[in-house]
């Protein structure tokens, strides 16, 4: 190959190199400023994106505006109604007509020092509330009537109430404090409290007391509430049979109340209809009388006791064996 052969090759091999380079400057250059731009729009998207809602002056109108498809977001320009059937309360039983009637009144027999002790103190407790509130003296006057059995009522399940909440109150802070799962009982017991609880709305619906009963509720919730949280702490067995003997009594109540009101002694109530709080409660069927609203009452109180008395026979870190509504 001739000199000027050489020279012409190596010069077209520089010059392709060159556009090569050329080239891939400049696609860098171009994919640079590509990225420039795209991560600039990038920012700026995030940042009208991104809302503070703690400092915004409307927190969360553009969430709802975004969301009027949904009904609880929807501007309607009315406030959302929560149904009047809807309600606010735990799982519990609803008894039939034929397990209601069927409650009896039973004892258990205590057994050892623990059960004893739980026996003598529900039955002191019972005999003292009977003299000091009159029932006692009205029942061998025969003038028991429906304000004094309402009254009784009303006092009772106010007391009720506690045990179950003070005793899944306990429950929780010591799993809490333990780190260790409480197998169920916590729910059990809350679920019993607000079922003595719906048992003294219903009454409450009847009569409006005064403030001299409203004080001796208050600070009789004091004491008991006290002295009970206490008792739970030294032995939840002797709280647990204490309340299936308290049920037991409460049995015995309202299988009493029951039976003056087959004998008409209790005429007012006999033609009284259920109030609405107990029919939905309950699912009491449709024309449902007082008298349905005493039978569901007394079937929780007699579900109280088995559950009570179950609790009081089981170790403590054993599973509860009532799921909820059981």
């Amino acid at each position: 190959m001739t000199y000027f052969a050489r020279t012409a090759l190596l010069f077209d091999n520089n010059c392709l190199n060159s556009l090569i380079r050329l080239q891939c400057v400049s696609k860098a250059r171009v994919s640079t400023s590509c990225w420039k731009y795209n991560s600039k729009t990038f920012d700026e998207k995030v940042e009208n994106q991104t809302i503070n809602r703690l400092k915004e002056p409307e927190p969360f109108k553009n969430y709802a505006k975004q969301s009027e498809n949904l009904n609880h977001f929807a501007n309607t320009g009315a406030l959302v109604v929560v149904k009047k059937e809807e309600e606010y309360t735990l799982p519990h039983p609803i008894w039939s007509k034929g397990e209601a009637e069927e409650v009896e009144v039973t004892h258990r027999k205590p057994v050892g020092l623990t059960d004893n002790l739980a026996y003598l103190t529900v039955s002191a407790m019972r005999l003292g509330f009977d003299i000091f509130s009159g029932y006692k003296v009205q029942l061998r006057l025969g003038t028991l009537d429906e304000r004094a059995v309402l009254t009784r009522c009303i006092f009772l399940e106010t007391v009720a109430g506690v045990p179950g909440f003070a005793a899944g109150m306990i429950r929780h802070l010591h799993s809490l404090r333990k780190m260790e799962r409480d197998h169920g009982w916590i729910h059990t017991l809350i679920e019993e409290a607000e079922n003595e609880r719906m048992h003294l709305m219903t009454f409450l619906q009847l009569r409006h007391p005064g403030p001299f009963f409203r004080g001796s509720v208050i600070l009789t919730q004091l004491v008991f509430t006290a002295a009970f949280s206490l008792a739970y702490v030294v032995s939840p067995h002797f709280c647990h049979r204490f309340v299936g003997y308290l049920e037991e009594q409460a049995v015995v109540t309202y299988s009493d109340i029951l039976q003056k009101m087959d004998e008409g002694k209790l005429p007012m109530w006999s033609r009284l209809p259920a109030p609405e709080i107990a029919a939905k409660y309950w699912k009491l069927e449709e024309g449902a009388m007082m008298r349905d609203v005493i039978l569901a009452i007394r079937a929780d109180e007699a579900h109280h006791r088995v559950v009570n008395h179950t609790l009081g026979d089981m170790d403590l870190k054993h599973k509860n064996p009532f799921g909820p509504g059981e």
